[in-house]
């Protein structure tokens, strides 16, 4: 599936962008003058002017454009999925060619329901560990660097960033430098 040209991509895709109310009359012009104006070796004045007739239905101008890109090359397939994407990108994301490159793909995540977790201990584990941080922090602004209230505490401290990711021992080492110059 991932070495599908754009138009195998066009022919899969085209039930699904015919289909009714998928693209306004405004989208399709957009693609169409964009098709026409940037790339004019596409589409040609002449071309434009017929997938643009009022006169005509939606899907009949819509279904005569995408069989002339599909006639037309991969280039051309490919400046239209281009276009697509520019003025109507939440129907681009939709398409079912992309749905099957984007579950065909393993090096991909699987973005399902399970997005916005990110962690499967679940809330407790994280207030334990911000309650542990917090109160690590409090023992650290309540115990002056003089103090010989808590000595065994700042030993435990001095070992911690063992534990504790390097960005934070940084901070924790510089603090404790003083007081463990003999340990």
């Amino acid at each position: 599936m991932t070495d599908q040209t754009y138009c195998d991509r066009l022919v899969q895709d085209a039930p699904f962008l015919m289909g009714s109310g998928r693209l306004s009359e405004q989208q399709v012009d957009r693609i169409i003058l964009q098709l026409n104006r940037y790339y004019p070796q596409i589409l040609t004045d002449k071309q434009a002017e017929k997938f643009r007739n009022p006169k005509a239905s939606l899907r009949l101008r819509l279904c005569d454009l995408l069989s002339h890109l599909q006639h037309s090359g991969e280039r051309d397939c490919q400046e239209f999925y281009r276009a697509l994407y520019i003025h109507a990108q939440t129907l681009h994301s939709h398409l079912p060619s992309r749905q099957a490159l984007q579950n065909s793909d393993s090096t991909e995540l699987d973005w399902g329901h399970e997005s916005y977790e990110l962690s499967d201990r679940g809330p407790m584990s994280f207030l334990a560990g911000l309650g542990l941080a917090t109160g690590l922090a409090l023992l650290l602004y309540c115990c002056p660097p003089d103090s010989k209230g808590l000595p065994g505490a700042r030993r435990i401290l001095g070992f911690s960033p063992v534990i504790i990711d390097r960005h934070v021992s940084r901070y924790l080492l510089a603090f404790l430098a003083d007081d463990l110059g003999g340990f």
